[in-house]
C-alpha cells in the first residue's frame, strides 16, 4: 500500500506503523535525504540524523527499548506551508528493559514532500524517561 501523500495522513499512518513495531515500513516513509532532529537531546545522544539510512540505524532496535501501546491526545495542526504540520501528542507504553511505564509528551514539526518525510524536528523531553530506563536506552543505541 502506498504511503498517504497529505502530511497529516502520512503522520497518522506512521504512528500506526510504530504501534505495529514495523520500523522498516516507518523508515520507508522517509525521503532518502530526510533529516531527523532532536533539539533537546541530552549529552551523548544524537541531535541530528541525516538520511534514511541514519534514521533506520537509529530506530532499528526501538521496539526492544520502548513498547508503545497508544498515542492519545493526538492533535495535528496545519501550518501556512501545506507540506508542514505541527503535532502534539503523548506516547504511552512501557520501557522494555525495566517494565516501567512510558508516558512521553511530544511536539514535532514535520515537513513532507512528494509523500515522504523530509524534515522531522522532535521536541521530546529526555527528562521524562526514568533514570534506569534512560541509561538502558542510551546504552542500547536506541
Amino acid at each position: 500500500m502506498p504511503a498517504p501523500a497529505h502530511p497529516a495522513d502520512l503522520y497518522r499512518h506512521g504512528l500506526q506503523l510504530l504501534l505495529d513495531k514495523d520500523i522498516p515500513a516507518w523508515v520507508d516513509l522517509w525521503d532518502e535525504d530526510g533529516v531527523f532532529e532532536f533539539p533537546f537531546a541530552p549529552e551523548g545522544w544524537p541531535r541530528r540524523l541525516e538520511g534514511r539510512a541514519a534514521v533506520l540505524d537509529y530506530m532499528r532496535d526501538y521496539p526492544d527499548h520502548i513498547d508503545l501501546h497508544a498515542f492519545p491526545d493526538l492533535k495535528i495542526h496545519q501550518t501556512l506551508d501545506p507540506e508542514t504540520i505541527v503535532v502534539e501528542m503523548r506516547g504511552v507504553g512501557r520501557l522494555v528493559p525495566s517494565g516501567d511505564p512510558f508516558d512521553m509528551t511530544y511536539v514535532a514539526v514535520v515537513s513532507v514532500a512528494d509523500g515522504r518525510i523530509t524534515h522531522y524536528r522532535d521536541y521530546w523531553n529526555p527528562l521524562g524517561i526514568p533514570q534506569d530506563g534512560a541509561a538502558a536506552f542510551a546504552q542500547g543505541d536506541r
